[in-house]
Parts: structure tokens; sequence; C-alpha cells
């Protein structure tokens, strides 16, 4: 039905989380109506992105850099920490701008239906950070699904010794994924946190 090239742009767009044929379908013919310049300068954005872009060493947050810009900034407060699922959840905190300490990205989180193990998360790196002896307070930030409030658990009770443990508050919806709430919501639930 497609031409070969056409079709296998439409089949590599579909691939995208979120996208199905007719979305891949509407993408391919609004990529092929632009100039030569900006496909180039698509195909050159994504393979910058994805050979330039890897994790900080420190809180494993998606950085360019060895450490991250917010590990980096001296104004952010050194003594707390908030530990999160993946990167997306760092950009939908820092959207609220109420959050102004570091951050500890797990990579995921502990699904044993999925064959995802505490040993494949990040886990003893933020051990690690909390035998240093600085950290406060760690908030753990993870969505509220099945698997997110077994690693809440699993996490806090490996960091009570080291620090006090804090969870975001419950103005997420069970299931719900931070990435998705808005603003005003993550900032509710940050000012509403508790002890673990």
């Amino acid at each position: 039905m497609f031409t070969p090239p056409l079709a296998r742009l439409i089949e590599q767009l579909q691939k995208l989380p979120g996208i199905g044929p007719k979305s891949a379908q509407r993408l391919a013919f609004h990529i092929l109506k632009r100039a030569d310049k900006d496909a180039e300068a698509l195909a050159q954005a994504i393979l910058d992105a994805k050979r330039r872009v890897g994790f900080c060493q420190k809180c494993f947050h998606l950085s360019a850099d060895p450490i991250c810009e917010i590990c980096r900034n001296p104004s952010r407060n050194q003594n707390l920490i908030c530990v999160v699922e993946d990167s997306k959840d760092v950009i939908a905190l820092e959207k609220t701008r109420e959050y102004q300490g570091l951050y500890h990205v797990l990579g995921g989180v502990i699904s044993p239906m999925d064959g995802i193990t505490p040993e494949q998360l990040n886990i003893q790196p933020l051990i690690q950070r909390m035998a240093q002896g600085k950290i406060e307070e760690v908030i753990m930030a993870i969505s509220p699904s099945i698997e997110g409030e077994t690693t809440t658990l699993y996490v806090g009770q490996l960091l009570k010794p080291f620090t006090k443990v804090t969870r975001i508050a419950f103005g997420l919806p069970m299931g719900g994924d931070l990435e998705y709430a808005d603003e005003v919501t993550l900032a509710r639930a940050l000012e509403g946190r508790r002890d673990l």
C-alpha cells in the first residue's frame, strides 16, 4: 500500500510510545511535507540525543554531562534527596518550582512480574550517598501503583537507619503517574508529605 521507504518510516514511528498506525501515518506525511533541512535537523537531533545523553553519575537523571545541572547547582539544598522512578518524574517535579533539593532516579520500580528486582535499580548508589551522612531527609516520590508502593516500602526500610524518610502525600490517584499530574497537585503532594 505504501512505497517501501514510507512504510519503513511509518513502521519506525509506530514503535514510539503512544503512537498508533494512524498517528504514525500522520507524522510520516508531515515529515515528508517538510523541507529536507527540517527532516535532517530532526534526524540529527535524534542522533545527537542518543549519542550524547547519558545518566548523571551522582543521581542517574538524564544528562549530557557526567554530573547533571541539578547536582552541580550550589543553591540546591544538598541535605535533601527526592527519590523518583525515572527522569520524567524529575522534570514533572521541577515544573512545580516547589522542590529545591537533589534527586535520585531509581531507573524503575520493583516488579517481580516483569522480572525487575531491587538489584537492577539504582538502590545501592543511593545507600552509598546515605552512608556519607550528609542527608537529613529523603522524600519518596514514587507513583502510587502496587509496584511503586512495594518499591517505596523496600527502599524506605533500607534508608531509615541513615536519615528521616518521608513520602509525598497522596494527592495523586492510585495507579497514576507523576509525569501526568498537574503542577498544583504535585506541589500539594510535596507540601503534604509525611513519615514513611
